[in-house]
């Protein structure tokens, strides 16, 4: 072949191969919705269940809380406390049935967690396959009644179940499903000499996903772990910061570091989480306050943010009155239970200019992105 001919065809493949890297969409989508434990308005939080019905409804990227097991398996939990009791012995809250499995009773304890005193059962304590006897239950009642209904339904699913789930909904639907981990209570998980970075690395490397275009993000409270995995890993890394309060990393640092979450969204604090995450996630009163009942103006914290090169997601969006301003609340206001102006809320969040938000329903979450995006 003569080497003008071979030219051309190098030419017109290379010229193909930018053409159709150009034609893949960026990941995530913004504004990203993201499924805080699923969709857990409508299903028991943390089951595969709730993952399937957010993607179902539109999520981009489902989040599971990450905890242990005793045989070090990672698995998805709002908390290691799998039932946590009050102090006259009644239950206060619950993801799981253990309270009633008999041949578990001995396994309740007293553990210090972030230093709080919580009487329960820990996953910490359970096997896997025991942790699979048990079914998950609906946190808070209370507010979301008609999730009882599924009580007794679903198994405690493992972070690998979770991204097979992710991986294969994204085969289905041509849509790239992220998952988005949070390490929950990584000082004490360190201290009981049974940390979760490790096991999540290695998770993440044995589905290939181990790098900075995977998509996952992971998330945390705490600011040396993920300084940590920083060293480790190119993974998408997120600052959580709570309204008020410490990173408990600090706190168990005594005297040498006082600093609070408020520190850390300062624009001189967003630069210093800069060098470690890509994103942070703050409450979302700290980037929108409420001020009797009603939402204010938008605080600085996107526009430093973005200055210091990080993304932006807040954290959560709930649909029902109880978790809504008073006057994004639909009558009866005093109804917990009763669905409020969710949509009202997103929208004031995106006008902010928020690059993504968590969302206990996400076809409300996809109702609002689209609707914002017609504007």
């Amino acid at each position: 072949m003569h080497l003008a001919p071979l030219k051309t065809l190098l030419t017109a493949a290379l010229a193909t191969l930018a053409l159709g890297a150009a034609a893949q969409p960026a990941w995530p989508p913004t504004p990203t919705v993201i499924a805080h434990r699923g969709a857990s308005a409508l299903r028991p939080e943390h089951t595969l269940a709730a993952y399937q019905k957010a993607i179902d409804d539109g999520a981009d990227i489902i989040e599971p809380d990450l905890v242990i097991t005793k045989d070090g398996v990672l698995v998805a939990r709002h908390e290691n406390a799998i039932a946590i009791l009050n102090p006259d012995g009644s239950v206060k809250e619950a993801t799981t049935d253990v309270v009633d499995r008999p041949e578990f009773a001995a396994r309740k304890a007293t553990r210090s967690i972030d230093g709080q005193a919580i009487t329960g059962w820990f996953t910490e304590d359970f096997t896997l396959a025991e942790l699979k006897t048990l079914r998950a239950r609906e946190r808070i009642p209370a507010q979301r009644p008609a999730n009882v209904a599924y009580n007794g339904q679903f198994e405690i699913p493992t972070l690998q179940e979770v991204i097979d789930l992710a991986r294969a909904q994204s085969a289905k639907t041509g849509r790239t499903i992220g998952i988005y981990p949070e390490t929950k209570h990584p000082t004490y998980f360190q201290s009981i000499g049974q940390p979760l970075e490790a096991p999540l690395l290695a998770v993440l490397e044995k589905n290939g996903w181990n790098h900075k275009d995977a998509p996952v993000f992971v998330q945390s409270f705490e600011v040396a772990n993920l300084q940590a995995l920083r060293k480790l890993s190119t993974v998408r890394l997120v600052q959580l910061v709570a309204p008020s309060g410490r990173p408990y990393d600090f706190v168990a640092q005594g005297a040498a570091n006082t600093r609070s979450y408020a520190d850390l969204v300062t624009a001189e604090g967003l630069r210093q989480v800069a060098t470690y995450a890509n994103a942070v996630g703050p409450f979302k009163t700290l980037v929108v306050p409420v001020k009797d009942g009603v939402l204010g103006e938008p605080t600085a914290l996107v526009a430093n943010a973005r200055a210091a090169g990080l993304a932006v997601h807040i954290w959560t969006l709930r649909p029902e009155n109880s978790f809504l301003p008073t006057s994004l609340r639909k009558a009866p206001a005093s109804d917990a239970t009763a669905r409020g102006d969710s949509i009202a809320e997103i929208t004031a969040y995106l006008r902010a200019g928020v690059d993504g938000f968590f969302t206990d329903d996400s076809a409300v979450g996809r109702a609002a992105v689209q609707a914002f995006g017609k504007k």
